[in-house]
């Protein structure tokens, strides 16, 4: 199968290059075609796009990856956020469409309701409205190099949360289409990894942003880790502890609400239903 490996860190990234080595150890064809800068925090967003008519591609070797005819594996380097990517894989742009999207591996944690803001998820998202399956890997690691309590970013266990999603990989490619998972892992050698847990979304997220300062032209910020209570079940807590979570999720849908729709059509039309 032919599977697209996309991230919103960028092109260069090492958990980038572990998932298609785990995708392409798997027996599947890796894609990988990712952003040519870090597009951290995008969601699902198809811009802003220097050239609204173009977006440009580079090709790129993949280290550590061997190609179909074991050479080197090339990808793709793209002027794009990681759901356009996605969408564009699924048109056609970098070969035939995949039948599968895979993203990640993130550094940092996607948990609780970072995942709305997540590029890393939005990248699954896309691949789903177009029928497609998908799986975002991220590993709990330090998202700031500024003065916030995460500290500094250092080197990162990519290895436990590669080990997590090859687990995962031959389950979701049997799944029903359009199935999406949401898998973290936490930054620790994999022989310190407690197992594979089924989690809730946290109600807020493992970091939050904060505000260190403002003048007239801007607003200084920083990420910092989050201290509020969380359930013991929850995606946030669980990888903390040491589990590895998986969460299935889904798109955006269309929910019944009893809206007062004949008040409002009263009070466009004028207030009293005529016009």
């Amino acid at each position: 199968m032919r599977v697209l490996v996309t991230n919103d860190d960028g092109i260069a990234s090492p958990g980038l290059h572990a998932l298609a080595a785990v995708v392409a150890d798997a027996g599947h064809q890796p894609v990988v075609a990712a952003p040519s800068t870090d597009w951290s925090g995008a969601s699902a967003c198809l811009g802003p796009l220097e050239d609204p008519d173009r977006v440009s591609v580079e090709r790129v070797v993949v280290p550590g990856v061997a190609g179909p005819d074991g050479g080197e594996l090339v990808g793709y380097s793209v002027g794009a956020p990681p759901a356009l990517i996605s969408m564009l894989a699924d048109l056609g742009g970098f070969g035939p469409s995949p039948g599968l999207v895979v993203a990640g591996i993130n550094r940092g944690p996607n948990t609780g309701r970072s995942t709305l803001f997540s590029g890393t998820i939005g990248a699954v998202l896309a691949g789903e409205r177009f029928g497609l399956s998908g799986m975002a890997v991220s590993a709990d690691v330090a998202v700031t190099g500024g003065t916030g309590a995460i500290g500094a970013p250092g080197p990162v266990h990519w290895e436990t949360a590669a080990a997590v999603a090859r687990s995962i990989l031959p389950w979701l490619v049997a799944a029903p289409p359009r199935t999406m998972l949401n898998v973290n892992a936490p930054d620790a050698p994999l022989a310190d990894l407690r197992g594979v847990r089924p989690a809730g979304l946290a109600p807020v997220g493992g970091v939050r942003t904060v505000i260190l300062g403002s003048d007239d032209t801007g607003l200084d910020l920083d990420l910092v880790a989050n201290d509020e209570p969380m359930p013991d079940d929850s995606d946030t807590t669980l990888v903390r502890a040491g589990w590895a979570t998986v969460t299935s999720v889904s798109a955006t849908a269309a929910i019944e609400t009893d809206l007062p729709v004949g008040e409002w059509e009263r009070i466009v039309r004028g207030g009293d239903g005529s016009r």
